[in-house]
């Protein structure tokens, strides 16, 4: 991370705004101090073990190879860990953003209307492959067994009327 993003960072109006994330821009330069913490702690504690003796120094050289290499590795892993997270949010929050567009109010409503409509297709069965219109034979009006043919059960929304 250049100088210049830093000037970007903290002098631009994205400190303040909330719609992105600042964190994966920072990542590095966190990665960055850690490493220079580990390094700085690693003189540190040569200078100081030596400073009780030769011996004690190389003990120290040894504390300084097994924990300044784990401390880097745990600072990578974080860092990766963090930089994951931060990019898993963030194609999260633009699939979330791009399934929100829509082109027009009337695309919607024409989606919202055929979604209905199949929907009460399925629910009555004429998608399914039975036949929406069953054909129920009654007595004729004299009530004498015979038959005036078949009447057409209707539906007020899709069965025309039967014509005579």
């Amino acid at each position: 991370m250049a100088l210049d993003d830093l000037k970007k960072i903290f002098m631009s109006p994205m400190l303040f705004r909330l719609d992105t994330v600042l964190s994966t821009r920072l990542v590095p330069i966190l990665y960055g101090v850690g490493m220079a913490a580990i390094l700085l702690w690693a003189i540190s504690h040569l200078f100081f073990m030596f400073g009780f003796g030769f011996s004690n120094g190389l003990w120290g050289l040894l504390e300084v190879l097994v924990f300044g290499l784990l401390g880097m590795l745990v600072l990578r892993i974080v860092a990766e860990g963090i930089l994951v997270f931060f990019k898993s949010n963030e194609a999260a929050t633009y699939m979330v953003a791009t399934s929100r567009l829509s082109s027009n109010l009337l695309d919607e409503v024409r989606d919202a209307i055929h979604d209905l409509a199949e929907d009460d297709l399925y629910e009555n069965g004429i998608a399914s492959g039975t036949d929406p219109t069953p054909l129920v034979s009654e007595a004729g009006p004299e009530g004498d067994g015979s038959s005036r043919g078949p009447i057409v059960k209707r539906t007020a929304r899709r069965t025309p009327a039967a014509r005579d």
